[in-house]
């Protein structure tokens, strides 16, 4: 096994709203649509969305319902000011508010949203 990762897959129940989410939202142009499972056109690493009963057959581990903030993605802006816009923009078209931006201690300024399924992401500069 290489120590690389090669595709992100967010499982959920709720499969369409998920899809207009990741599509009209954030913006990511579908690649391929089995109506279970939803690839996104993404430089470098693949990204998906998938039913998550399409796995049940292979393990029931997929029957647990998940708990708590399992994972976050994290998606770049080219300034500071990008952050502030972007941030609006995703609100006032359907994503959730969780933070406001702010500096961090570390350098950039962030903000957090979530999408329809409650996972919790964040958008990001380096502050200069």
């Amino acid at each position: 096994m290489k120590s690389q990762i090669n595709l992100i897959t967010i499982w959920t129940d709720d499969i369409e709203k998920m899809k207009e989410f990741y599509n009209q939202i954030l913006g990511f142009e579908v690649k391929n649509d089995l109506e279970n499972y939803v690839e996104f056109k993404n430089d470098g690493v693949r990204f998906a969305i998938c039913m998550r009963d399409v796995m049940y057959e292979f393990s029931n581990e997929y029957k647990k319902k998940p708990s708590g903030q399992a994972f976050e993605l994290a998606f770049p802006c080219e300034t500071t000011n990008d952050v502030d816009e972007s941030f609006k923009n995703l609100v006032r078209n359907g994503a959730t508010s969780i933070q406001e931006p702010h500096n961090m201690p570390w350098g950039q300024r962030t903000a957090l949203f979530a999408d329809p399924d409650g996972n919790i992401h964040e958008i990001f500069a380096e502050i200069k």
